[in-house]
């Protein structure tokens, strides 16, 4: 089957998040959420792993077996950031004695996920790193619509993406921290049967709400030197188009000195905030302007080959913590 015949063919998920389908070994599936608070405040990222791709016990494994190990269900974890004030992270790598999953629902260690026809719901109980503390609370996103088109990213078929709900609210609940808010949201889910930095060298990608629509850029590149530019626009009934990519901008490197490339009409886009600035990958807030409107758009820029550095394994710990049992 060819790359165009995968594109066409019709996404295998037909809602995008039955938590119970395989995943191989040496592979991946994760459901993204993120949202920022209406008064601009506050913004939370959720990320559930089963092979958490970027956790370096999971990394380690693969290197096992002459380098075709790894259980992607030996790793798994509820990654949680809070930005603005107060700000926390979690992220556990767990092992599959914490793991429980159904069509509709999906448990790792004490947090969870679950759907219930209507709304996502997610109960975050964890453990902050590098100083630890309580996370608790629950988060529900309302998704407007649900999308049905997923797209591949690689030129072997190996890795897909399927923007389930880029139109959605978030409440948000927290008891610790005490914390209240609720704002625009959006969920997606990636899945793939090879590690993410032997098929990529790096991707952006950037989401951006507006009135009647929300537009998405992912632009990846690729392992074998090609590259990737999607440009979307997601409507109120869930209908994914394409419209042609805008200019490239340069946005500025961060501490990190991670690059930040991202599209935007008459080059005008600016970051807002940096929300997460690691020696692998950003997350940041910006103003752009796409679709011909002006947004807030929710940023993230990802070096593979920063990640596979051996200097990762020996920092990545101290925010990746793994469970004994």
């Amino acid at each position: 089957m060819s790359l165009a015949d995968l594109e066409a063919a019709p996404p295998r998920l037909a809602r995008g998040w039955e938590f119970d389908q395989p995943v191989g070994k040496r592979g991946y599936v994760w459901w993204y959420l993120d949202a920022l608070s209406d008064d601009g405040r506050h913004g939370i990222t959720i990320i559930a792993f089963i092979g958490t791709v970027f956790s370096p016990w999971y990394a380690l494994a693969r290197m096992a077996e002459g380098g075709t190990g790894g259980d992607p269900h030996e790793h798994c974890c509820l990654n949680v950031a809070l930005y603005g004030s107060p700000r926390r992270w979690a992220m556990t790598d767990r092992r599959s004695s914490a793991l429980r999953r159904g069509p509709d629902s999906l448990t790792i260690g004490r947090s969870g996920l679950e759907w219930d026809g209507t709304t996502l719901t997610v109960r975050i109980e964890e453990v902050t790193a590098p100083i630890p503390s309580r996370l608790r609370g629950v988060v529900r996103l309302t998704p407007r619509a649900l999308s049905t088109r997923s797209f591949v990213l690689d030129s072997h078929g190996r890795h897909r993406w399927h923007p389930i709900a880029a139109r959605s609210r978030v409440e948000v609940a927290l008891e610790r921290p005490s914390l209240r808010w609720s704002g625009n949201a959006y969920f997606d889910t990636n899945a793939g049967s090879a590690p993410l930095e032997q098929d990529f060298a790096s991707w952006d990608w950037c989401r951006a709400p507006m009135r009647d629509e929300t537009a998405i850029l992912y632009n990846t590149r690729r392992r074998d030197g090609t590259q990737q530019s999607l440009a979307l626009r997601v409507a109120d009934d869930g209908s994914v188009t394409d419209f042609d990519p805008p200019q490239p901008v340069e946005l500025p490197k961060t501490l990190w000195r991670i690059a930040r490339p991202t599209r935007a009409e008459g080059g005008q886009a600016r970051v807002v905030r940096t929300l997460e600035d690691t020696p692998f990958y950003s997350r940041s807030e910006l103003r752009t302007r796409l679709l011909g409107q002006e947004a807030t758009a929710v940023h993230e820029s990802l070096s593979l080959d920063r990640f596979k550095s051996p200097a990762m394994f020996l920092m990545l710990p101290f925010k990746v913590p793994r469970t004994l049992g």
